[in-house]
Protein backbone atom coordinates (compact mmCIF):
# COMPACT_ATOMS: atom_id res chain seq x y z
CA UNK A 1 0.00 0.00 0.00
CA UNK A 2 1.22 3.90 -0.72
CA UNK A 3 0.53 6.97 1.11
CA UNK A 4 -1.41 9.69 -0.25
CA UNK A 5 1.80 11.49 -0.77
CA UNK A 6 3.67 8.65 -3.14
CA UNK A 7 6.43 7.74 -0.84
CA UNK A 8 6.38 4.08 0.52
CA UNK A 9 4.80 4.16 4.26
CA UNK A 10 7.36 2.95 7.12
CA UNK A 11 6.23 0.10 9.57
CA UNK A 12 8.51 -1.15 12.28
CA UNK A 13 9.47 -4.73 12.34
CA UNK A 14 7.88 -6.86 14.72
CA UNK A 15 10.59 -7.91 16.38
CA UNK A 16 11.22 -4.31 17.54
CA UNK A 17 7.54 -3.66 19.06
CA UNK A 18 7.22 -3.79 22.69
CA UNK A 19 4.38 -2.05 25.06
CA UNK A 20 5.25 -0.19 27.66
CA UNK A 21 3.73 -2.69 29.38
CA UNK A 22 6.33 -5.00 28.87
CA UNK A 23 9.35 -2.95 29.04
CA UNK A 24 8.31 -2.16 32.66
CA UNK A 25 7.66 -5.63 33.49
CA UNK A 26 11.45 -7.14 31.46
CA UNK A 27 14.28 -5.87 33.98
CA UNK A 28 16.51 -6.99 31.14
CA UNK A 29 15.04 -4.89 28.29
CA UNK A 30 14.75 -1.51 31.01
CA UNK A 31 17.02 1.23 30.13
CA UNK A 32 18.84 1.87 33.45
CA UNK A 33 19.01 5.38 35.18
CA UNK A 34 22.06 7.15 37.12
CA UNK A 35 21.14 9.71 39.35
CA UNK A 36 23.64 12.66 39.38
CA UNK A 37 25.73 11.25 42.74
CA UNK A 38 25.73 8.05 41.02
CA UNK A 39 27.90 9.57 38.41
CA UNK A 40 30.07 11.40 40.32
CA UNK A 41 30.98 8.09 42.35
CA UNK A 42 31.56 6.19 39.03
CA UNK A 43 33.75 8.97 37.61
CA UNK A 44 37.48 8.88 38.60
CA UNK A 45 39.13 11.42 40.44
CA UNK A 46 42.35 13.02 39.56
CA UNK A 47 44.85 12.82 42.60
CA UNK A 48 45.76 16.62 43.85
CA UNK A 49 47.26 18.22 46.80
CA UNK A 50 47.37 22.17 47.88
CA UNK A 51 51.06 22.91 48.31
CA UNK A 52 51.57 26.15 50.68
CA UNK A 53 52.62 29.73 49.76
CA UNK A 54 56.24 30.39 50.76
CA UNK A 55 56.92 33.52 49.21
CA UNK A 56 58.54 36.50 51.16
CA UNK A 57 55.76 39.37 50.83
CA UNK A 58 58.18 41.32 48.44
CA UNK A 59 58.56 38.69 46.10
CA UNK A 60 54.52 38.45 46.04
CA UNK A 61 54.75 41.88 44.58
CA UNK A 62 58.06 41.49 42.47
CA UNK A 63 60.16 43.61 44.41
CA UNK A 64 64.02 42.54 44.92
CA UNK A 65 64.10 41.68 48.51
CA UNK A 66 66.95 43.91 49.47
CA UNK A 67 67.74 43.03 52.85
CA UNK A 68 68.94 39.53 51.97
CA UNK A 69 70.76 40.33 48.50
CA UNK A 70 72.70 43.76 49.45
CA UNK A 71 74.43 46.08 52.22
CA UNK A 72 73.48 49.52 52.03
CA UNK A 73 76.05 53.03 52.65
CA UNK A 74 74.29 56.20 53.50
CA UNK A 75 76.39 59.65 54.08
CA UNK A 76 73.58 60.65 56.84
CA UNK A 77 70.64 59.13 58.51
CA UNK A 78 68.49 60.88 60.91
CA UNK A 79 68.13 58.68 63.60
CA UNK A 80 64.00 58.65 63.03
CA UNK A 81 64.02 57.99 59.70
CA UNK A 82 66.48 55.69 58.96
CA UNK A 83 67.46 54.10 55.37
CA UNK A 84 65.65 50.79 56.59
CA UNK A 85 61.93 52.16 56.06
CA UNK A 86 62.60 53.39 52.59
CA UNK A 87 64.01 50.36 51.61
CA UNK A 88 61.65 47.61 53.18
CA UNK A 89 58.53 46.88 52.55
CA UNK A 90 57.97 46.04 56.67
CA UNK A 91 58.73 49.52 57.29
CA UNK A 92 57.45 53.00 56.44
CA UNK A 93 57.73 56.97 56.86
CA UNK A 94 61.03 56.96 54.85
CA UNK A 95 64.11 57.98 54.95
CA UNK A 96 65.53 61.67 55.65
CA UNK A 97 69.50 63.07 55.92
CA UNK A 98 70.30 63.89 59.47
CA UNK A 99 71.91 67.32 57.75
CA UNK A 100 71.86 69.65 54.80
CA UNK A 101 73.80 69.01 51.50
CA UNK A 102 73.77 66.82 48.85
CA UNK A 103 73.56 62.97 49.82
CA UNK A 104 74.09 59.78 48.56
CA UNK A 105 72.31 55.90 49.04
CA UNK A 106 74.26 53.22 47.56
CA UNK A 107 72.98 50.08 47.38
CA UNK A 108 76.10 47.00 47.15
CA UNK A 109 74.48 43.51 45.55
CA UNK A 110 76.30 40.11 47.30
CA UNK A 111 76.36 39.06 43.71
CA UNK A 112 75.34 40.93 40.39
CA UNK A 113 71.92 41.77 39.72
CA UNK A 114 69.74 41.73 36.66
CA UNK A 115 67.55 44.72 36.99
CA UNK A 116 64.34 45.72 34.83
CA UNK A 117 62.69 48.44 36.74
CA UNK A 118 63.53 50.54 39.40
CA UNK A 119 60.77 52.97 41.31
CA UNK A 120 61.63 55.87 43.51
CA UNK A 121 59.09 58.24 45.28
CA UNK A 122 60.13 61.11 47.25
CA UNK A 123 57.22 63.31 49.66
CA UNK A 124 57.96 66.67 50.48
CA UNK A 125 54.93 68.28 52.79
CA UNK A 126 56.47 71.18 54.43
CA UNK A 127 58.97 73.20 52.38
CA UNK A 128 58.47 74.64 49.06
CA UNK A 129 61.84 73.47 46.90
CA UNK A 130 63.58 72.72 43.71
CA UNK A 131 65.10 69.19 43.91
CA UNK A 132 67.78 66.77 41.23
CA UNK A 133 68.45 63.30 41.65
CA UNK A 134 70.61 61.17 39.81
CA UNK A 135 70.57 57.60 39.56
CA UNK A 136 73.86 55.47 38.45
CA UNK A 137 74.93 52.38 38.57
CA UNK A 138 78.08 49.90 38.22
CA UNK A 139 79.30 46.81 37.03
CA UNK A 140 82.82 46.55 38.35
CA UNK A 141 82.08 47.45 42.05
CA UNK A 142 81.92 51.35 41.81
CA UNK A 143 85.13 51.86 39.60
CA UNK A 144 82.94 53.55 36.91
CA UNK A 145 79.58 54.29 36.62
CA UNK A 146 76.43 54.84 34.26
CA UNK A 147 74.17 57.11 34.63
CA UNK A 148 70.51 55.68 34.19
CA UNK A 149 68.75 59.11 35.06
CA UNK A 150 68.91 63.08 36.03
CA UNK A 151 65.50 64.41 37.18
CA UNK A 152 64.37 67.53 38.73
CA UNK A 153 61.17 68.06 40.63
CA UNK A 154 59.76 70.94 42.16
CA UNK A 155 57.70 70.85 45.35
CA UNK A 156 55.10 72.83 46.37
CA UNK A 157 52.24 72.46 48.69
CA UNK A 158 49.51 71.38 48.91
CA UNK A 159 49.24 70.59 44.81
CA UNK A 160 52.92 68.87 44.21
CA UNK A 161 54.10 67.34 47.66
CA UNK A 162 54.92 63.41 45.91
CA UNK A 163 56.91 62.95 43.25
CA UNK A 164 57.07 59.12 41.94
CA UNK A 165 59.27 57.70 39.07
CA UNK A 166 58.65 54.28 37.67
CA UNK A 167 61.35 53.57 35.32
CA UNK A 168 61.59 50.33 32.80
CA UNK A 169 65.19 48.79 32.66
CA UNK A 170 67.60 46.39 31.57
CA UNK A 171 70.82 46.03 33.35
CA UNK A 172 72.78 43.05 33.22
CA UNK A 173 75.79 42.66 36.01
CA UNK A 174 74.85 45.22 38.37
CA UNK A 175 77.24 45.54 41.55
CA UNK A 176 76.47 48.50 42.87
CA UNK A 177 73.53 51.28 42.46
CA UNK A 178 73.88 55.05 43.29
CA UNK A 179 71.21 57.38 44.22
CA UNK A 180 72.39 61.08 44.66
CA UNK A 181 70.13 63.02 45.95
CA UNK A 182 70.37 67.30 45.94
CA UNK A 183 67.30 68.39 48.13
CA UNK A 184 67.45 72.04 46.83
CA UNK A 185 68.75 73.90 43.70
CA UNK A 186 68.44 77.10 45.61
CA UNK A 187 68.45 76.05 49.11
CA UNK A 188 71.71 74.93 50.73
CA UNK A 189 69.46 74.13 54.57
CA UNK A 190 67.90 71.86 52.75
CA UNK A 191 67.53 68.26 54.00
CA UNK A 192 67.25 65.22 51.82
CA UNK A 193 64.43 62.41 51.85
CA UNK A 194 62.95 59.50 50.39
CA UNK A 195 60.12 57.36 50.70
CA UNK A 196 60.96 54.16 49.16
CA UNK A 197 63.00 52.71 46.83
CA UNK A 198 62.28 49.78 45.27
CA UNK A 199 63.93 47.55 42.55
CA UNK A 200 63.11 44.47 40.38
Amino acid sequence: MHSKSGHRARSSPECCRFSSEELRGDARLAVPRFRSRDLEQIRPKMRKRILARTLHPAAEQGWLDLESIASVEITSEDKAFPIESALLQRDKGGWRAAEPAIQTIRLIFDEPQRLRRISVVFEETETKRTQEFTLRWSADRGSSFREIVRQQWNFSSPDATRETEDYTVDLSNVTLLDLTIEPDKENSKARASLLSLRLA
